[in-house]
């Protein structure tokens, strides 16, 4: 990376291995998330203050169109390239660990509108994406994994085993021949959910999400289709039929597999989580506080989405929350205290 700046670090980060990972705790920064709607600098008082609150962790879910030249793929642009040193250089300044992720990767996307490759199928795609990531792991080399870590795509989906794994290690051995010690943390499949045995013996870690129970974190979100018109989520444990979501059930269901996996020498952790801001507050600190008991117990790290927004501590514009006035923001105290907790 260009002109690193002298650390005013006053705190080591842990030291993460592939086959454990720290209990990183701290949040997504959406700066970069899409480059028509959601695409400026990253800010550096938010890194200092997500270190003041105690948390030493962000993730950086990228659109790799923000770096992309318009007339040629496979140039990146230098001037969106800074920026998002300069987060890394903050993330070293701060002391807060810093995670890049291609949220659009060339040829996929869980975001809108979708992608015209598909990198599961297409060598074009993959060529490309594998270029990208061969640029990023050639400009941060040296810079040591407890500072960064690179976290490939996004909440892979409609995918199969054997084909993940190609695209998986085609897009490793690019990163891996420029920086052959570079942390990599892949996504489970099935949108986070499954996790990835087919990656096992390929020296990657693994993020899991924590979505779930998905009526009670994603209640009237505009972007799922229907989830105006779901039950209101009035109460937590949630009951769905004769479903009964409680710590029990969203252990044995979605996190039990992702502790075997670990036992395997697979690091975890869980890359995102957080409820939308029109599932009552009382009912998403009640899920908050069982999922990051959990995840304590495990021994896992996480990443809220978001920081500053409508999952995240600041400006969440709850209707039912008692916000605390802070820095020219909305404070959810109650969220933070929660999450300083866990």
């Amino acid at each position: 990376m260009a002109n690193p700046v002298p650390t005013m670090q006053t705190r080591r980060l842990p030291e993460p291995k592939a086959e454990k990972l720290p209990r990183w705790r701290g949040f997504n920064l959406q700066n970069k998330f899409h480059r028509d709607w959601r695409n400026t600098r990253f800010d550096e008082m938010e890194f200092e203050w997500i270190a003041e609150l105690g948390f030493n962790f962000v993730r950086l879910p990228m659109d790799y169109r923000v770096w992309t030249a318009p007339d040629n793929p496979y140039r990146l642009r230098e001037e969106v390239l800074r920026e998002i040193d300069e987060a890394v250089r903050w993330g070293e300044k701060y002391g807060v660990h810093v995670q890049l992720n291609f949220h659009r990767a060339p040829g996929y996307t869980v975001a809108s509108p979708p992608e015209p490759l598909n990198l599961w199928r297409d060598e074009e795609a993959q060529k490309l994406c594998a270029h990208h990531w061969a640029q990023f792991a050639h400009r941060y080399k040296g810079i040591p994994n407890r500072q960064l870590s690179f976290n490939l795509f996004n909440e892979p989906s409609l995918v199969d085993a054997n084909s993940h794994r190609h695209v998986v290690e085609r897009v490793l051995e690019a990163i891996r021949k420029e920086d052959p010690n570079r942390l990599v943390v892949c996504d489970g499949r099935d949108w986070g959910i499954t996790p990835a045995e087919e990656l096992v013996d390929l020296k990657v870690a693994q993020a899991t999400r924590g979505y779930q129970p998905f009526r009670l974190t994603h209640y009237k979100a505009s972007w799922v289709q229907g989830a105006d018109k779901w039950e209101p989520p009035t109460e937590y444990p949630l009951r769905e039929g004769d479903t009964l979501w409680d710590k029990q059930r969203l252990w044995e269901t979605f996190y039990a597999r992702w502790k075997q996996l670990e036992g395997k020498g697979v690091g975890v952790m869980v890359g995102e989580f957080g409820a939308y801001n029109q599932t009552p507050h009382r009912v998403v600190l009640a899920w908050m506080r069982d999922l990051l008991a959990l995840w304590k117990q495990a021994g896992w790290g996480w990443a809220l989405w978001e920081f500053r927004g409508a999952f995240g501590i600041l400006d969440s514009e709850r209707p039912d929350v008692a916000y605390e006035s802070w820095r020219g923001h909305k404070l959810d105290r109650e969220m933070l205290k929660l999450l300083q907790a866990g």
